[in-house]
């Protein structure tokens, strides 16, 4: 870590105490839920063979890998993440994968000095939502982008537009009493729902040729009990039960509704879900 190291402490605390371990532990149940974003994330960034990426969040090296084969051996990805937890799973991903192109840090992306003027495109994966301050991560991040390089991101719609965690959500609501009040856009999964506060925190920081595209990919799961039994740990269901902390009669009555629930869902053994993905371009003038 380097800067302010205190900048987004909370968040540093639970994705190296809560979130990242849990996120390990479930064994790429996440990254498999969202492997079309990948190829969504590839196509509206424009990476190509040679370039030099910064990879914001780069958790478990799922979306490192498949930038480390576009930018192909001439190419370079630097993959940062806030986590030790999710590095380690990285690192593992990436010596399986063979890849020599890659390379990981430990890094507050908020505050850490990046070399300027380095990369060809920054790019995340659902790994910039967490900030404390985005107009000033952003302001920090833009001098690592050359002069006319990119950046590109995935970030979620709303919670009403992502039916694969409103369902579990409303029945863990109809057990437990509401959640207490957060700040509309307090650092979380849906913290850039909003796409003009998106425009406006990237202008801020000085990008130019904004565009935000609306995508809907569906997202996989393998089975209706195993995204039931998931959701009572992840997402915003999971995140209201570790708030209310049920007792374990309530929460097994939980996850048996969220598993009616997503039945409607299945077909032949899988769970496809319906989603809302912005894809958010920008570039450094």
């Amino acid at each position: 870590m380097s800067g302010n190291a205190g900048a987004n402490a909370a968040q540093q605390e639970y994705w190296n105490t809560v979130a990242g371990p849990r996120w390990v532990g479930l064994e790429g149940f996440v990254e498999r839920r969202v492997a079309a974003v990948n190829d969504l994330l590839l196509r509206h960034s424009a990476v190509a063979a040679g370039e030099h990426v910064l990879e914001i969040g780069c958790g478990t090296g799922a979306f490192t890998v498949p930038l480390g084969e576009a930018v192909g051996n001439r190419g370079q990805v630097v993959g940062a993440d806030i986590s030790e937890a999710m590095l380690a799973g990285a690192r593992k991903r990436i010596a399986e994968s063979g890849l020599r192109n890659v390379s990981l840090m430990q890094a507050d992306a908020q505050t850490h000095g990046f070399d300027p003027g380095r990369f060809d495109l920054i790019a995340s994966r659902f790994g910039v939502m967490f900030f404390a301050d985005p107009a000033a991560a952003f302001t920090n991040l833009r001098p690592a982008a050359r002069s006319g390089g990119r950046l590109c991101f995935a970030c979620w719609g709303a919670l009403a537009d992502n039916r694969h965690w409103l369902i579990p959500y409303e029945v863990a609501l109809r057990h437990l009493s509401p959640p207490e009040p957060r700040p509309a856009r307090a650092p979380g999964p849906m913290a850039f729902s909003d796409p003009h506060y998106v425009r406006s925190f990237l202008g801020a920081a000085g990008f130019a040729g904004i565009e935000i595209h609306r995508e809907t990919p569906g997202i996989l799961a393998s089975s209706a009990r195993e995204e039931a039994e998931h959701a009572c740990i992840m997402g915003p269901s999971g995140r209201l039960i570790d708030e209310k902390k049920p007792d374990a009669a309530t929460v097994e009555t939980i996850r048996s509704e969220m598993e009616q629930a997503f039945t409607a869902y299945t077909r032949d053994g899988a769970t496809l879900l319906p989603s809302t993905v912005f894809l958010v371009t920008a570039r450094n003038p």
